[in-house]
């Protein structure tokens, strides 16, 4: 930063406008005090102008402009008027006029300069003074001078604006282009880790079927040889099954999560589909204490889906804003239609995610919650990915959080 501000108030082509005023005033055909002073005016406003934001703004750039078209009228008309040796120095605050105000400026700019150049001839004692024939050629070239150059140098910063957007539009596409690489690469990271735990999941899943259903069996033989007032061992018995049951249940979310996904896709009414979402966690028992409001667009038409495994997603984002939820708090599903694309949000005012969190939520067998087994986001994730949708998550602690599915709202390659 500071480095920055210094370069601001020491530029290199301050020391070139120093170099020129101070040659002016030792040098210049005239070096009266009031021409060394009109000079050092000129210079110290070349100098300052681009120091003080202000003068960046369109009123400061037209102030400053008449400052420096005052000036140079003054330093003409004290040289010799319209015959003066300093009749270019008008084309400063043309060229400034040129660099900032756009064409107009430009073009009052220039017409203004003309016409104090041209005012000096009122400075004339036309009763024994007069302009030769010869000169009147050179009096207009000192006239034209002052639009060529203002057009030319518009022209000029015209193009290095122009040249200036392209630039910035490119350097946002860039940066458009790296965040979509690096939300690829996130993606192909989390799908291998996906691929790798499947394959371990279904693995690991199949070596507990059979065991399952022998310990099951068992503890029914068990429940029912025990003789009747053996309270205690037909407790354990059921305890047995009971747990036996729930490791099976698992087992099945294992298997649903490894084994390949078979989408197939009919056209489906999206807003049956979240119905029937919501309809399964307000059925709960015992109920979640939330209220569910439903925010439907009438733009989004039935469109292909896999209704059966989109109901599945719906839920499971459904049930984790209601348990993230506070007592009496509200979730609300919201759909919109937005360039060929239906978008939908589960909103929850609740816990909300740890930004350290937000990255793993995904991938399979994370979980914050103490009696969770983190595969419920892994499965959305997968089915929003077999259905060439995006997964989005927005999230504050304490805030609540936002999980946005996007699906396209045609089969690729429709029109």
């Amino acid at each position: 930063m500071e480095r920055t501000g210094f370069r601001r108030l020491a530029r290199g082509q301050d020391a070139v406008w120093v170099m020129l005023f101070a040659a002016l005033a030792l040098f210049g055909p005239a070096r009266t005090p009031l021409v060394i002073l009109l000079l050092a005016a000129l210079g110290v406003a070349q100098v300052v102008e681009p120091k003080i934001g202000w003068f960046e703004t369109r009123l400061g750039s037209a102030a400053s402009i008449s400052i420096k078209l005052a000036l140079c009228w003054v330093l003409i008309a004290v040289t010799k008027g319209v015959a003066s040796s300093y009749h270019w120095i008008l084309l400063f605050p043309v060229i400034s006029a040129s660099t900032t105000l756009g064409l107009v400026g430009t073009a009052l700019s220039t017409l203004a300069a003309c016409a104090l150049y041209l005012s000096s001839l009122l400075l004339l004692d036309w009763t024994y003074q007069y302009i030769p024939p010869s000169e009147v050629p050179e009096l207009l070239l000192r006239l034209l001078i002052l639009p060529v150059v203002g057009f030319l140098t518009y022209q000029l910063a015209e193009a290095s604006r122009e040249q200036a957007k392209k630039y910035q539009a490119a350097a946002e596409q860039l940066a458009e282009a790296n965040r979509s690489l690096r939300e690829a690469e996130a993606a192909v990271r989390r799908a291998d880790r996906l691929a790798a735990l499947g394959h371990l999941s279904a693995g690991l899943a199949h070596e507990m079927r059979n065991p399952l259903g022998t310990i099951k069996a068992s503890a029914e033989m068990l429940r029912k040889s025990v003789a009747g007032e053996n309270e205690v061992a037909r407790e354990m018995a059921g305890f047995i099954s009971t747990e036996v049951d729930r490791t099976n249940s698992l087992v099945t979310r294992f298997l649903d999560f490894a084994r390949p996904l078979q989408v197939r896709k009919e056209t489906a009414d999206l807003t049956q589909v979240l119905d029937r979402a919501v309809a399964q966690v307000e059925s709960r028992t015992p109920p979640f204490d939330v209220v569910i409001y439903k925010n439907y667009s009438p733009d989004v038409r039935p469109f292909p889906m896999d209704a059966e495994l989109m109901e599945s997603v719906f839920g499971n984002l459904l049930l984790n804003a209601a348990q993230a939820s506070p007592p009496h708090g509200a979730i609300t599903v919201k759909t919109r239609q937005v360039d060929g694309l239906v978008e939908i949000s589960v909103i929850d005012m609740g816990s909300g995610i740890e930004a350290k969190h937000r990255e793993s939520i995904f991938n399979p067998f994370f979980t914050t919650k103490p009696d969770g087994v983190g595969l419920g986001l892994a499965i959305v994730s997968k089915i929003v990915d077999g259905h060439h949708g995006k997964l989005m998550v927005e999230s504050e602690p304490g805030s609540g959080s936002v999980f946005r599915v996007i699906l396209p709202a045609e089969e690729e390659g429709e029109a």
